[in-house]
């Protein structure tokens, strides 16, 4: 397996978030578009970024200093526990609170108060257990 957030892990979930009609199509019914970029809670910067246009991952690769829309960071135990065992929407509230998934941008309670994109980034860390690589 490649490195978490690589250029090859993130095009690998790019491919696994444009299979899965719970990302891709349910968040281009709300005609979604945005910058994620991912990577580890004590690195000054991302590691990876997925750009989404209309719900679907246009493009995926190593974070170059990109202006994001989201900057989520945790642990790397932190990501491939989720990764692995899927978490739902009190455990990411709980990571939250907790401060094991930082938010460095982005709003995690306006997200978290649209069920149309709640659910979909929920959806998310389990499609991220899916990259093979």
């Amino acid at each position: 397996m490649a490195d978490i957030f690589s250029e090859a892990w993130m095009k690998g979930f790019m491919e696994e978030w444009n299979k899965e009609p719970e990302l891709a199509d349910a968040l281009a019914k709300i005609n979604f578009n945005t910058k994620l970029a991912y990577g580890l809670k004590d690195d000054d910067k991302p590691r990876g970024i997925l750009v989404v246009e209309n719900g679907k991952a246009t493009s995926a690769g190593a974070y170059n200093g990109e202006e994001v829309n989201w900057d989520l960071r945790a642990t790397e135990d932190n990501w491939l526990k989720w990764m692995e065992k899927g978490v739902g929407m009190a455990g990411l509230g709980t990571a939250a609170a907790m401060g094991k998934l930082k938010f460095k941008v982005g709003d995690y309670g306006s997200m978290l108060k649209d069920p149309r994109m709640a659910g979909p980034f929920v959806k998310s860390f389990s499609v991220m257990g899916r990259v093979k690589v």
